[in-house]
């Protein structure tokens, strides 16, 4: 397995990595391929079709807009969000599309009619994946020019039928100085050398980057992450979307400010944390996939816990934090999913849980049995649960899941530290029975709004 850390810290916009910024990714791709196939300046129109969960909930996901903006050349991890809004409103106003627009030189306008060339499949699905996507290119004549599908198939990873732009875990000659597949392997290495797992994966990353490389990019995701932090909790007002959600991490900072000394509510605070990326995410802003965007409040909150209320944090913790999450949540998609369409929230708020557990147990100076101990909580009690958006709007449940997980993943590394690390269920056992259970769920719990929360809230 040769994926690096920065695979799962990626830098993008909200609601959702599987629905929004894959689907960006995968229009982009599509973008680059008629260039480089000579085509761009032959097509006259496109066509896409959303299928599976990007058809059943990509209206609520703003998966429509990830395509358009990817077709016009953006990527998640550069796009400006309000530039985006901008760009998209030009589009639906004139009924043209600026294929590449964003490279200079690059740009081929065509008419593009969003309600009859950009289909939404409610009910029918590909074989491959649950989050699958067409795109054609036409000439002037109507005659086919490129077909391609792809698969978004969680925590913004994309894969296609021919592995143009393959899963980075896939084909991957990359050679790694600790190889590791699964949480014995792990522990194996760590025993056998003396190194912590945030140490050995270091020592992985050194394949592609220095060291120096290596720590600047990892406080830069932290930077992004506590910024997302900070703007959530000083924005108010109603969420887009249409179910009239009301922001609500501000006024409950206000109030928690306003109590006093913050280590009396510090898991108040870690909650709201939580919740405040997760309100920026619904938002459509800019936060960092922490493995997926409809989890990406668990980290930032646990780590700002780690920053703000454990004596002695410092930046040599947050590196090793943000590394150990990383090789949990390697585990985690080379064995199961991260994908809620695919396995549920289990593979969302449950990895980002198991994530930030066995992290904060590293940074905080826990053994590697220790660290496998908290993941392996922290992905235990979240077995089972369902991805059922209201609305298919990343807001109910999700806001509040992501702060309950927040709480969760410090009180599993807590109990993780306060035993040697041995226990009966290990994390590669936790891993292989969230997959089944993903694969035994009712596709109707799998992100797809059609059941749980988002028929029964409505029918309140």
């Amino acid at each position: 397995m040769a994926l690096s850390v920065f695979d799962f810290f990626s830098i993008g916009i909200g609601p959702s990595s599987s629905h929004t910024v894959g689907p960006m990714r995968a229009a982009q791709f599509f973008a680059n391929r008629l260039k480089e196939d000579g085509l761009l300046s032959q097509t006259a129109s496109v066509r896409v079709e959303l299928f599976g969960s990007l058809g059943a909930t990509g209206r609520g996901h703003a998966t429509p807009k990830a395509v358009l903006l990817g077709l016009e050349g953006h990527s998640p991890s550069t796009i400006d969000p309000d530039v985006a809004d901008e760009d998209v409103a030009r589009i639906r106003r004139t009924k043209r599309l600026r294929l590449l627009g964003t490279e200079i030189g690059d740009t081929h306008e065509i008419p593009f009619d969003e309600p009859t060339q950009l289909i939404l499949h409610m009910r029918r699905a590909l074989p491959y994946h649950a989050n699958a996507m067409t795109l054609f290119a036409y000439d002037r004549d109507g005659v086919p020019l490129l077909e391609k599908t792809y698969y978004s198939v969680g925590g913004g990873f994309v894969v296609d039928e021919d592995s143009m732009c393959a899963d980075p875990d896939k084909d991957d000659t990359t050679v790694l100085a600790y190889p590791f597949s699964s949480g014995a392997q792990l522990l194996k290495h760590a025993r056998e050398t003396g190194l912590s797992i945030s140490s050995l994966m270091l020592e992985n990353e050194k394949a592609w980057r220095s060291e120096a490389e290596i720590r600047t990019g990892l406080l830069e995701i932290w930077k992004v992450m506590r910024e997302c932090v900070d703007r959530g909790l000083n924005r108010e007002g109603i969420l887009p979307g249409g179910l009239e959600v009301r922001r609500r991490a501000a006024t409950s900072a206000r109030q928690l400010r306003a109590e006093g000394d913050p280590m009396m509510h510090r898991t108040e605070w870690t909650t709201i944390y939580a919740m405040a990326v997760n309100e920026e995410n619904a938002a459509g802003g800019r936060v960092v996939t922490a493995p997926t965007n409809g989890a990406a409040g668990v980290l930032p909150a646990v780590l700002s816990h780690y920053v703000d209320f454990v004596p002695g944090a410092d930046e040599e913790g947050i590196i090793r934090f943000l590394l150990t999450a990383g090789a949990i949540g390697m585990l985690i998609k080379e064995n199961a999913s991260l994908s809620g369409a695919e396995v549920g929230c289990q593979g969302e708020v449950g990895s980002a849980c198991s994530m930030a557990a066995g992290a904060f147990a590293e940074a905080i100076g826990g053994t590697p049995e220790q660290v496998e101990n908290a993941a392996e909580i922290g992905m235990e009690h979240n077995l089972g649960l369902t991805c059922d958006p209201v609305g298919g709007l990343v807001q109910i449940p999700c806001i509040e899941r992501n702060g309950m997980a927040a709480v969760k993943a410090v009180t599993a590394a807590r109990m993780a530290m306060r035993g040697d690390g041995s226990h009966k269920v290990s994390l590669d056992d936790v891993i292989k029975t969230m997959k089944e259970t993903g694969a035994d769920m009712s596709v109707k719990y799998k992100e797809t709004a059609r059941g749980g929360l988002a028929v029964n809230l409505t029918e309140c």
